[in-house]
């Protein structure tokens, strides 16, 4: 068991089966510089945190963890299930160490379908959240502001037997849409299950969402993530409704040979259709070509930092040398999210600094 903070911290310069429940028990964690005392166990609290399983303890282990652990953080923030695929945000999960504020690793036991013992090595990685926010608003990706709303799932499964609706007594057997919600940055609620609640399976079932929400008229906010799941062939479908104050926002039906990933499944229909509606990109400048200089140079080894600086931002799309004049040279930079973005990944190890009064020029260190 280790826990440590990471080893440099910089401003970034430039990451039938559903009714089976997974036992858990956390070795103890040794106390970390005040985070933490003797015994607790180490756990991701907040957006800023995630937890990633890793093959080892080592340093190459770690830095993989970090990525991964970036790229939790960066779904839940933007609430964006394929956020790792918009522009520059690769480019920065290779960079994820210079997010990191502090680390711990964690052992899991847990038992096989065999009955055997199992133990699984996670890392539990906190984020610099301002650090984190600026290279959001760098790379011009979607936030999805806190707080949020927290639908209710009103879910109806027929294995078989007929329909039954799924209560907070049941909380076990929701498990994977529970948690795949929370992966997307946002959390479910379940109807207490009482008798008039049960006699909404009907509505469920004959696709009536008008009916499902009159019955969850009680609970807040008026957001329902209705959902039916029965056996189909040799595996089990869902079909999936998501309604906020009366209007259907989406509909899906999903079908796989695990229930669990089936189930969880409305977790994605309920969050793309929030972030569709709620998100916002933070403002920024349009992208496109700009004119930047720098001023001061007095070697060859300084223009060499100067262009190793650009290659590695992830708001730097193309670089095309402009003009060069004595200790002046200057580019035409073409810039994800204009001059503002390029401002906030230069970040306070930045071999340059803003000439104050002199847009788009700077002075190297």
């Amino acid at each position: 068991m280790r826990a440590g903070r990471a080893p440099s911290h910089r401003f970034p310069s430039i990451a039938a089966s559903m009714l089976c429940l997974l036992l858990a028990l956390a070795a103890p964690a040794w106390s970390q510089e005040g985070l933490r005392t003797e015994g607790d166990v180490a756990t991701a609290q907040g957006l800023y945190a995630a937890e990633v399983p890793v093959n080892s303890q080592t340093e190459q282990a770690r830095e993989a963890g970090y990525a991964r652990g970036l790229a939790q953080v960066l779904e839940r923030l933007s609430g964006d299930a394929g956020v790792v695929n918009r522009p520059g945000v690769a480019q920065e999960l290779r960079n994820a160490r210079a997010y990191v504020d502090s680390y711990d690793f964690r052992q899991d036991q847990g038992v096989s379908p065999a009955g055997a013992p199992t133990f699984r090595t996670m890392l539990v990685v906190r984020f610099v959240p301002e650090a984190v926010d600026s290279m959001v608003a760098a790379l011009g990706l979607p936030v999805w502001a806190q707080p949020r709303p927290k639908p209710v799932l009103w879910l109806a499964i027929d294995d078989g037997s007929g329909p039954r609706l799924l209560s907070t007594g049941q909380v076990n057997a929701a498990r994977s849409v529970l948690d795949r919600a929370q992966a997307r940055g946002y959390r479910l609620g379940l109807p207490a299950g009482g008798a008039a609640e049960q006699a909404a399976v009907g509505a469920i079932w004959r696709n009536d969402p008008a009916a499902v929400a009159r019955a969850s008229a009680r609970y807040s906010p008026p957001m329902q993530l209705i959902g039916k799941l029965y056996r189909s062939g040799g595996g089990w479908t869902a079909d999936w409704t998501f309604v906020d104050s009366g209007r259907v926002l989406a509909t899906r039906s999903v079908s796989d040979s695990d229930a669990r990933r089936a189930m969880a499944s409305g977790a994605d229909v309920a969050a793309d259709a929030l972030v569709q509606r709620y998100a916002k990109v933070p403002p920024s400048e349009p992208a496109g070509t700009y004119r930047v200089a720098f001023t001061g140079l007095r070697s060859a080894e300084d223009y060499l930092r100067i262009s190793a600086m650009l290659q590695k931002m992830p708001v730097v799309r193309r670089i095309a040398p402009a003009r060069a004049d004595g200790e002046r040279v200057e580019f035409d930079l073409d810039l994800l999210t204009g001059m503002s973005g390029f401002q906030r990944m230069l970040g306070a190890d930045s071999p340059v600094v803003a000439v104050e009064g002199t847009p788009a020029e700077y002075r190297i260190r």
